[in-house]
């Protein structure tokens, strides 16, 4: 069973730096994409920022230059390095990844299938 656990998250200034850190565990075959979202009071789950398991990285527009995606592929785990953070960045921030899992039908014949997993979030709340 694939887990998704997040960490990092708190209370902090405005202009001031954050790090958030996701770590995956349980059986799994490859973790493709990586990602996080987030979700502010009243408004829906938005992309922030996704890493590639080869490196490239894609950014919400509100967070480009000022958010950096990374990924320690060794241990499993990806982060977030959230730096000049304003208030408008006030949201649960959630750890998504794309992972590749064997399963067996009840015949015994084994498949393989991709999905989106989820960890359980973690507050980031800037306010002077």
């Amino acid at each position: 069973q694939v887990r998704l656990v997040e960490s990092g998250g708190g209370l902090v200034q405005p202009g001031r730096s954050l790090r958030l850190s996701c770590v995956v565990s349980g059986s799994w075959l490859t973790v493709n994409k990586m990602g996080w979202y987030r979700q502010a009071p009243g408004k829906e789950r938005e992309l922030v920022a996704t890493a590639i398991s080869d490196g490239n990285a894609d950014y919400a527009d509100s967070v480009k230059g000022r958010f950096t995606i990374s990924r320690d592929n060794a241990r499993n785990m990806v982060f977030l390095q959230m730096s000049s953070l304003k208030p408008e960045d006030t949201a649960v921030y959630f750890c998504n990844a794309e992972i590749r899992t064997s399963h067996t039908y009840s015949s015994g014949r084994p498949y393989i299938k991709t999905d989106g997993y989820w960890g359980q979030g973690t507050q980031v709340t800037v306010s002077s």
